[in-house]
Order: structure tokens, then C-alpha cells, then sequence
């Protein structure tokens, strides 16, 4: 005798057939899926009649409506959850919805409440987007990859999930990060989404929580390392030149030394760049140059301390550099314009570092001591108060992830020598920022001209209100890989991001620079990536690294290759 349970196993799941409800079919399909903006015609040609409501909508009321519905949840998170469900019905929605409420809605799409995406990425999953590619898979990358929903893959956003903001080690759940990049290159740069493709590759995890997480979604393993790591990589950029030979690649979250290694390994084979390191250093730059026209300096005559020498550390502190001697800045000027500290304390030729990426700014010895510094005292060039009283920094950049970092003590100590101390408190999310841009103004009395990582809220001193701009890579590397984009670039040098942190800082207006701010307005996105793209395709052409375009189809070029979300006829 059959039993109930059996029974109910035994019956076939009835499927939608395709072929007999086309409409269906298209509703479900968040690229066409227009909702209740499909016309009348369209309705009765696609066998839509009867499948919505009666009214047609425009996309403007669509988006009102949409950002009713986000107003009305109570947390972030929630938003984020929103935002996610609405790019899985109706792409273009989604993108428009974006691009029209820029400045609110990238703290949800991206950070800070990524961040905490990632940490309940496995709670809060819903429908898959992008691949992962597991150890498993070495042997088949390529296949793995020809099941993208999209044949023309322009730009891959590919993490390796281990170095998520400052959060660590975040596993499967990393993959927030390549959908949230993309979502920005579509809306603030306008490559199509049909050309971008987010990929984790889910090596593992050393995080303990998630493994003893029973809903934990990732390849539940400890992390892959050494050579079988570095060969499994090997693997998947022969696969992506083979699949998609088109495609540039950008790499993210990659712990400090790996991503070195792999962007030193690759970037020749496959045109490609790593955000956490170059995409940081031009957005550091850019604030950086922006600040000095608002305060009518030169970049000759700033000494810059970077407390935190990792990868987005040493990568400002490599542009800067390029900077200079592009300006054609005196050598001796320009070794000694710098100074990094890690956790052992100041980089400098008397002490031991491992790291070959550190050793290169490593401060000479004679500059060392007549800054008053005895290499064999260890507590003088460990204690951040204690440098900034002999270095003299102008500019302070904090990229440890440690807030408290940058101490009352320490700033104002920064400004008793520097009357408008630049201060760049780095470090994502805004629970890891070095200090407030409030604790900043506060402790020297409105001077500090500050420029952050994560968004804060403007900032009340003496009856003015100080806005405060964040340096987010997102004025960066929509406008450099749209460029790369356009000039079907070979390699992508770090020239490009020089380019890119100069037309940024010119993107920063007077009223900008008198509001506080040396980051531009979200707003303004989509136009700082097209001056970015545009200078990006001509330093390529120089390069001769891409497309050789002329001067006078540049700009038409570039606006051609610009997505803009609306719908199109089916």
C-alpha cells in the first residue's frame, strides 16, 4: 500500500511550459521584464494580456513607487534586500531606480551595508547571480564559465573573498562585492549589464564561524594556499582568455601579498587590475589634489604619512610617487616626501621587512636619523604622536582598519605644525574608520580639511555645516574600466590610474571645495566617468595599447558605449 508520503512524492511537479504562456516566460526574465510598463501593443503581441493588472505604467512612476516601498523598511539591510529582489525581476528598473537616487542608495548598494550583506550573505540568499568556481572545478573552468547567462563578457569583477572592506574573511558570502561593483559600473558608467560578470572564486575559508555555520552556502574547506592556489588562478585566466578573450578582469579582495603577486603575475597576460590597490590609490590621489586647490599648494611641498603599509597602502604610496615624478619633481624631493608605518612602526632600511612591496618605501637611513629617529629605539618610530611631531605630515592617510587610530593627541599634534591638516581616515566600513570626520573638525577647530572611505553625514562646527566627501573608488574605477572597455585595451598600466586621479580632482567643483568636500557629488557620477573614460581611451592611444582613435572621436566613442536604462521594444 502506497502511503500518503509516498503519494505526494510520487506526484510530477507540473513546470511552466514556455512554449504555451511566452508571457509568463518573459515576466520571469528580469533582462526584458518591464512590469506594468509593457504598452497595450506590447501586452497583446507577447500574450501579456491578462497576466498584470490593467494599467500601464511609465518608468518614472515605476521608480517613485519603487523608492516608496524602500522608504517604508526600517533598516539598511532590509534596503539592500529590496534593492537585490527588484534587480532580480526587472534589471532595468533597478539601474534607473539607481542612477536616478545615486547619492542614497550606494551606501545600501554598496558600503557600508554591503558589508554587512556579506556577513549574512548565507541568511539572506536569495536567487543566484554570477558563478563561483571551487577547487573542484580546476578541471573545468571553461565549461563553468560558457554557462554565463551572457555570451559578450566585457568585464569580470572576480574575489577571492578573504580581505571584504575591513571585515576579513568573509567566504562565499564576498560575493556582494563583484555584484555590488558592477551594479555601479552599469549605473555609474553606463557598461551594459549584458557585458559584466561577477565570479567568486570560493577557494575555501579560514573563517571558523562560517564553517560551523550548518547554512553556510560556501565550498566548506580551509582556504587553498601556496602553489595549488597561484596554479588554480593559472587555470582560470587561460579559461577567461579563452571564453571571453575580450574581457578585462578586476580583481577584489585579495589578502595584501597574494593580491601583489597576482596582479605582478597576470597583468601582462590578461588586461586586468586589482581596485583594492590601484583604484584606492587614485581615489587617494585625487582627494589629495583636490585638497591642494583648495588650500593653493603644490604637491612639491607636501610630506604625506601613511599609517597602514598593506596593498591599498603601498598602492597610494606608489601613485603618489608616479605623481610627482610626473610633475617633474626633484628625486630627492620625492623619497623623502613620504613616510609608512605598519604595525612594527615606521618603514625604514634599519629594521627587518619581509615584504618585498614595503621595502621600496622603506625611508633611508640618513633621512631616518636627521628626522631624530634612533633605529635602535624601537618605541620612537612605533608611536604614531611621536612621528607626526617629526615628520611634519600635511597629509595623514589611515588604511588599518583600526579605528581610534588617528588620536586627539595624534591630530592635534598634526595640526599644531599644519594649519589645514589634509586628514583621510581610509579605512571601510565606517566602524573601522581611523577617526570621525567630527572628531577631526572638532580637534583642530574646522581647519582639517577631511575626505573619508566610508560616507558620513555633514558635519556642524562654529555654525557651518562641513560636507564631507568620500573617497570612493566608485570615482574611479567605473570611468578607468569603461575606458579600457572602449579602447579594447592590452594592458592596463598604472598610468591609467594617474590619468584617472587628475579627472577626478578636476571633476571636484568650487562649490565643492567651498561646502568642505573634495570628492564630487554622487550626483555627478556617470559625468566624472565619462571624463575619466575619455582621458583613459586617450592615454591608451599614446600607449599604444588599444584602439588607435582619433582625438575628435573620443568623446563620441565613449558616448556611444554609454548604457543608459530604459526600456527597449521585444
Amino acid at each position: 500500500m502506497t502511503t500518503a508520503n509516498e503519494s505526494r512524492k510520487a506526484q510530477p511537479t507540473a513546470g511552466l511550459d514556455r512554449e504555451s504562456c511566452p508571457g509568463r516566460s518573459i515576466l520571469l526574465d528580469p533582462r526584458v521584464n518591464k512590469d506594468l510598463a509593457f504598452t497595450d501593443e506590447e501586452r497583446n503581441r507577447l500574450g501579456l494580456r491578462g497576466l498584470l493588472p490593467p494599467r500601464v505604467a511609465t518608468i518614472e512612476d515605476q521608480v517613485r513607487l519603487e523608492m516608496e516601498h524602500l522608504n517604508e523598511k526600517a533598516t539598511d539591510l532590509e534596503k539592500f534586500i529590496g534593492l537585490v529582489a527588484l534587480m532580480d525581476r526587472n534589471e532595468t528598473l533597478f539601474y534607473r531606480v539607481l542612477v536616478e537616487h545615486m547619492p542614497e542608495l550606494m551606501p545600501i548598494i554598496y558600503t557600508p551595508t554591503v558589508g554587512l550583506a556579506c556577513q549574512r550573505f548565507s541568511h539572506i540568499f536569495r536567487r543566484p547571480r554570477g558563478l563561483w568556481i571551487t577547487p573542484d572545478d580546476a578541471g573545468r573552468i571553461e565549461q563553468v564559465l560558457r554557462n554565463s547567462p551572457h555570451r559578450d563578457v566585457r568585464l569580470i569583477v572576480v574575489t577571492y573573498n578573504e580581505r571584504i572592506l575591513g571585515l576579513g574573511d568573509q567566504g562565499a558570502g564576498g560575493m556582494g562585492i563583484p555584484i555590488g561593483k558592477l551594479a555601479l559600473y552599469s549605473a555609474g558608467a553606463g557598461i551594459n549589464p549584458s557585458n559584466c560578470l561577477p565570479i567568486s572564486l570560493d577557494v575555501g575559508t579560514n573563517n571558523g564561524e562560517l564553517l560551523n555555520d550548518p547554512f553556510y552556502l560556501g565550498h566548506r574547506a580551509r582556504r587553498l594556499r601556496g602553489e595549488p592556489y597561484f596554479n588554480f588562478i593559472q587555470k582560470f585566466v587561460t579559461a577567461v582568455s579563452a571564453v571571453f578573450p575580450k574581457a578585462v578582469i578586476q580583481w577584489e579582495d585579495f589578502k595584501k601579498t597574494i593580491a601583489q603577486t597576482i596582479l605582478g603575475r597576470f597583468r601582462d597576460r590578461v588586461p586586468s587590475f586589482n581596485d583594492d590597490i590601484q583604484g584606492t590609490a587614485a581615489v587617494a590621489l585625487g582627494g589629495i589634489l583636490a585638497a591642494l586647490r583648495a588650500k593653493g599648494e603644490t604637491l612639491a611641498s607636501q610630506r604625506v604619512l601613511l599609517v597602514g603599509a598593506g596593498a591599498a597602502g603601498t598602492g597610494i604610496a606608489r601613485l603618489i610617487r608616479l605623481a610627482m615624478r610626473s610633475a617633474g619633481i626633484d628625486e630627492s624631493v620625492v623619497l623623502r616626501a613620504q613616510l609608512l608605518m605598519d604595525s612594527r612602526g615606521v618603514l625604514h632600511k634599519g629594521r627587518e621587512i619581509t615584504e618585498q612591496a614595503k621595502r621600496e618605501f622603506a625611508a633611508d637611513t640618513d633621512f631616518f636619523t636627521e628626522m631624530g629617529f634612533d633605529p635602535n629605539e624601537p618605541e620612537q618610530w612605533r608611536d604614531l604622536k611621536t612621528i607626526v611631531a617629526r615628520f611634519k605630515p600635511t597629509v595623514m592617510i589611515g588604511t588599518t582598519a583600526q579605528p581610534g587610530t588617528f588620536s586627539e593627541a595624534v591630530i592635534r599634534e598634526m595640526n599644531r605644525h599644519e594649519p589645514r591638516p589634509v586628514i583621510l581616515p581610509f579605512s571601510n566600513p565606517t566602524s573601522k574608520a581611523e577617526c570621525t570626520p567630527a572628531e577631526a573638525i572638532e580637534w583642530t577647530d574646522g581647519q582639517a580639511i577631511v575626505g573619508t572611505g566610508s560616507p558620513f553625514p555633514p558635519v556642524m562646527h562654529n555654525g557651518r555645516s562641513i560636507r564631507i566627501g568620500q573617497g570612493n573608488n566608485v570615482f574611479i574605477f567605473p570611468g578607468v574600466g569603461l575606458g579600457a572597455l572602449v579602447s579594447e585595451v592590452q594592458t592596463i598600466t598604472d598610468d591609467l590610474f594617474l590619468v584617472a586621479a587628475h579627472q577626478m580632482a578636476g571633476s571636484v567643483t568650487q562649490d565643492d571645495l567651498t561646502a568642505g568636500a573634495i570628492y564630487p557629488d554622487p550626483a555627478h557620477l556617470r559625468d566624472v566617468s565619462r571624463r575619466i573614460a575619455t582621458a583613459v581611451v586617450r592615454k591608451i592611444r599614446e600607449q599604444g595599447h588599444g584602439r588607435d582613435i582619433p582625438d575628435e572621436q573620443i568623446d563620441s566613442e565613449v558616448e556611444r558605449s554609454m548604457w543608459f536604462p530604459e526600456y527597449a521594444p521585444i
